[in-house]
Protein backbone atom coordinates (compact mmCIF):
# COMPACT_ATOMS: atom_id res chain seq x y z
CA UNK A 1 0.00 0.00 0.00
CA UNK A 2 3.00 2.29 0.71
CA UNK A 3 4.64 1.69 -2.66
CA UNK A 4 1.17 2.06 -4.38
CA UNK A 5 0.75 5.64 -2.53
CA UNK A 6 4.44 6.38 -3.81
CA UNK A 7 3.21 5.86 -7.50
CA UNK A 8 4.34 2.75 -7.69
CA UNK A 9 2.41 -0.64 -9.68
CA UNK A 10 2.35 -3.32 -7.28
CA UNK A 11 1.19 -6.91 -8.65
CA UNK A 12 0.19 -8.88 -5.47
CA UNK A 13 1.23 -12.64 -6.26
CA UNK A 14 -0.42 -15.75 -4.58
CA UNK A 15 -1.19 -19.60 -5.29
CA UNK A 16 -4.79 -18.37 -5.67
CA UNK A 17 -5.11 -16.06 -8.39
CA UNK A 18 -8.70 -14.71 -7.53
CA UNK A 19 -7.32 -14.83 -3.43
CA UNK A 20 -5.00 -12.34 -5.07
CA UNK A 21 -7.40 -10.01 -6.82
CA UNK A 22 -9.87 -9.87 -3.98
CA UNK A 23 -7.11 -8.97 -1.29
CA UNK A 24 -5.41 -6.14 -4.39
CA UNK A 25 -9.05 -4.45 -4.01
CA UNK A 26 -9.12 -4.48 -0.18
CA UNK A 27 -5.79 -3.00 -0.28
CA UNK A 28 -6.37 -0.35 -3.31
CA UNK A 29 -9.70 1.03 -1.30
CA UNK A 30 -7.74 1.08 2.78
CA UNK A 31 -4.90 2.93 0.54
CA UNK A 32 -6.85 4.63 -1.63
CA UNK A 33 -5.42 4.10 -4.70
CA UNK A 34 -5.33 1.90 -7.93
CA UNK A 35 -2.26 0.82 -9.00
CA UNK A 36 -2.38 -2.89 -6.88
CA UNK A 37 -3.74 -5.93 -9.12
CA UNK A 38 -3.68 -9.63 -7.79
CA UNK A 39 -2.14 -11.87 -10.38
CA UNK A 40 -0.70 -15.93 -9.61
CA UNK A 41 2.89 -15.81 -7.96
CA UNK A 42 4.17 -16.48 -11.47
CA UNK A 43 2.91 -13.88 -13.27
CA UNK A 44 3.55 -11.52 -10.96
CA UNK A 45 7.15 -12.80 -10.76
CA UNK A 46 7.15 -12.19 -14.56
CA UNK A 47 5.71 -8.99 -14.85
CA UNK A 48 6.82 -7.29 -11.89
CA UNK A 49 10.50 -5.69 -12.55
CA UNK A 50 11.51 -5.57 -8.99
CA UNK A 51 10.22 -8.86 -6.76
CA UNK A 52 9.66 -8.94 -2.78
CA UNK A 53 9.42 -12.08 -1.58
CA UNK A 54 7.11 -12.18 1.77
CA UNK A 55 6.42 -15.53 2.49
CA UNK A 56 6.66 -18.06 6.31
CA UNK A 57 9.60 -19.95 6.40
CA UNK A 58 7.38 -23.03 5.50
CA UNK A 59 6.56 -21.97 2.19
CA UNK A 60 10.11 -20.55 0.72
CA UNK A 61 11.73 -22.89 -0.60
CA UNK A 62 8.59 -23.89 -2.55
CA UNK A 63 8.12 -20.56 -3.99
CA UNK A 64 11.09 -19.45 -4.80
CA UNK A 65 11.48 -22.75 -6.79
CA UNK A 66 8.01 -21.65 -8.30
CA UNK A 67 8.91 -18.02 -9.43
CA UNK A 68 12.68 -18.85 -10.20
CA UNK A 69 12.61 -19.01 -14.01
CA UNK A 70 10.83 -15.31 -14.11
CA UNK A 71 13.80 -13.76 -12.25
CA UNK A 72 16.50 -13.26 -14.42
CA UNK A 73 18.14 -10.42 -14.72
CA UNK A 74 16.06 -8.66 -11.73
CA UNK A 75 16.22 -8.02 -8.20
CA UNK A 76 14.61 -10.15 -5.71
CA UNK A 77 14.07 -8.26 -2.32
CA UNK A 78 13.88 -11.02 0.27
CA UNK A 79 12.23 -10.31 3.48
CA UNK A 80 12.00 -14.16 4.80
CA UNK A 81 12.75 -15.01 8.58
CA UNK A 82 13.56 -18.77 9.72
CA UNK A 83 11.06 -18.57 12.71
CA UNK A 84 10.42 -21.91 13.84
CA UNK A 85 6.84 -22.14 15.60
CA UNK A 86 5.76 -22.30 18.13
CA UNK A 87 9.43 -20.91 19.70
CA UNK A 88 9.79 -17.56 17.44
CA UNK A 89 11.10 -16.23 20.03
CA UNK A 90 13.87 -18.13 19.95
CA UNK A 91 16.62 -17.44 17.28
CA UNK A 92 16.49 -20.60 15.01
CA UNK A 93 18.68 -20.71 11.59
CA UNK A 94 19.32 -23.11 8.65
CA UNK A 95 21.95 -25.12 8.43
CA UNK A 96 23.00 -23.75 5.13
CA UNK A 97 23.06 -20.24 6.73
CA UNK A 98 21.18 -17.25 6.07
CA UNK A 99 17.66 -17.56 4.29
CA UNK A 100 18.51 -14.96 1.80
CA UNK A 101 22.05 -16.21 1.07
CA UNK A 102 20.07 -19.74 0.03
CA UNK A 103 18.06 -17.42 -2.14
CA UNK A 104 21.19 -16.34 -3.70
CA UNK A 105 22.57 -19.37 -3.99
CA UNK A 106 19.70 -21.36 -5.60
CA UNK A 107 19.14 -18.44 -8.29
CA UNK A 108 22.61 -17.93 -9.50
CA UNK A 109 24.06 -14.76 -10.43
CA UNK A 110 21.91 -13.21 -12.74
CA UNK A 111 19.20 -12.61 -9.97
CA UNK A 112 20.37 -10.16 -7.58
CA UNK A 113 18.94 -10.99 -3.92
CA UNK A 114 18.63 -8.40 -1.57
CA UNK A 115 17.73 -9.12 2.00
CA UNK A 116 15.72 -6.16 4.16
CA UNK A 117 12.75 -5.55 5.79
CA UNK A 118 12.53 -8.03 8.11
CA UNK A 119 12.48 -6.30 11.40
CA UNK A 120 9.43 -3.76 10.24
CA UNK A 121 6.71 -4.77 12.16
CA UNK A 122 3.61 -5.79 9.75
CA UNK A 123 1.38 -3.78 11.62
CA UNK A 124 3.10 -0.66 12.03
CA UNK A 125 3.44 -0.76 7.70
CA UNK A 126 -0.25 -1.48 7.16
CA UNK A 127 -1.09 1.52 9.17
CA UNK A 128 -1.11 4.08 7.19
CA UNK A 129 -1.16 6.96 9.30
CA UNK A 130 1.66 5.35 11.43
CA UNK A 131 5.50 6.81 10.56
CA UNK A 132 8.06 4.46 10.97
CA UNK A 133 11.02 4.81 13.02
CA UNK A 134 12.77 1.71 12.83
CA UNK A 135 15.42 1.36 10.66
CA UNK A 136 16.34 -1.39 7.84
CA UNK A 137 19.37 -3.55 7.40
CA UNK A 138 19.84 -4.03 3.72
CA UNK A 139 22.47 -7.08 2.75
CA UNK A 140 23.07 -8.32 -0.47
CA UNK A 141 26.62 -9.24 -2.79
CA UNK A 142 25.34 -6.28 -5.04
CA UNK A 143 25.66 -2.47 -4.00
CA UNK A 144 23.89 -0.80 -6.99
CA UNK A 145 20.75 -3.50 -6.27
CA UNK A 146 21.20 -2.42 -2.26
CA UNK A 147 20.97 1.23 -2.99
CA UNK A 148 17.91 0.23 -5.02
CA UNK A 149 16.31 -1.28 -2.39
CA UNK A 150 17.43 1.50 -0.24
CA UNK A 151 15.62 4.15 -2.93
CA UNK A 152 11.97 2.34 -1.97
CA UNK A 153 12.43 2.35 1.37
CA UNK A 154 13.29 5.80 1.56
CA UNK A 155 10.38 6.47 -0.73
CA UNK A 156 7.86 4.76 2.05
CA UNK A 157 9.51 7.12 4.62
CA UNK A 158 11.71 4.48 6.31
CA UNK A 159 16.00 5.03 6.89
CA UNK A 160 17.83 1.83 5.40
CA UNK A 161 21.67 0.89 5.70
CA UNK A 162 24.04 -0.74 3.54
CA UNK A 163 24.48 -3.61 5.89
CA UNK A 164 27.27 -5.38 3.76
CA UNK A 165 26.97 -9.09 1.57
CA UNK A 166 24.27 -11.39 1.58
CA UNK A 167 26.19 -13.59 3.98
CA UNK A 168 25.07 -10.61 6.84
CA UNK A 169 21.65 -11.17 6.18
CA UNK A 170 21.78 -13.79 9.27
CA UNK A 171 22.09 -10.69 11.62
CA UNK A 172 18.30 -9.28 10.65
CA UNK A 173 17.27 -12.59 10.54
CA UNK A 174 18.06 -13.93 13.59
CA UNK A 175 17.40 -10.03 15.00
CA UNK A 176 13.62 -11.08 14.39
CA UNK A 177 13.57 -13.64 17.33
CA UNK A 178 14.96 -11.18 19.51
CA UNK A 179 12.67 -8.27 18.87
CA UNK A 180 9.45 -10.96 19.14
CA UNK A 181 10.64 -11.68 22.33
CA UNK A 182 11.41 -7.63 23.37
CA UNK A 183 7.86 -7.66 22.40
CA UNK A 184 6.40 -9.86 24.60
CA UNK A 185 8.67 -9.12 27.56
CA UNK A 186 7.98 -5.20 27.54
CA UNK A 187 4.74 -5.41 26.19
CA UNK A 188 5.94 -3.06 22.77
CA UNK A 189 3.67 -3.37 19.64
CA UNK A 190 6.23 -3.55 17.06
CA UNK A 191 9.93 -3.08 18.42
CA UNK A 192 12.34 -2.02 15.96
CA UNK A 193 16.01 -0.90 15.54
CA UNK A 194 17.61 2.20 14.85
CA UNK A 195 21.58 2.83 13.80
CA UNK A 196 23.20 5.69 15.81
CA UNK A 197 25.64 7.95 14.23
CA UNK A 198 25.68 10.62 11.36
CA UNK A 199 27.27 9.10 7.72
CA UNK A 200 30.79 11.13 7.48
CA UNK A 201 29.92 10.63 3.64
CA UNK A 202 28.62 8.89 0.97
CA UNK A 203 31.16 6.47 -0.25
CA UNK A 204 29.73 2.44 0.05
CA UNK A 205 32.09 -0.16 0.27
CA UNK A 206 30.69 -3.96 -0.45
Amino acid sequence: MRWARSSHSVILGSRDRAKAAETALQLNELAGVTGISGASNEDAAALGDIVVLTVPYSNHAATLNQIAPALDGKILIDVTVPLNPPKVRTVSLPEDGPVAKTSQTLLGDKVRVVSAFQNVAAAHLADLNHAIDCDVLVCGNDVDARETVIGLAKEIGIKAWHAGVIDNSVVAEALTSVLIFINGKYKIQGAGIQISGVPANQVDTP
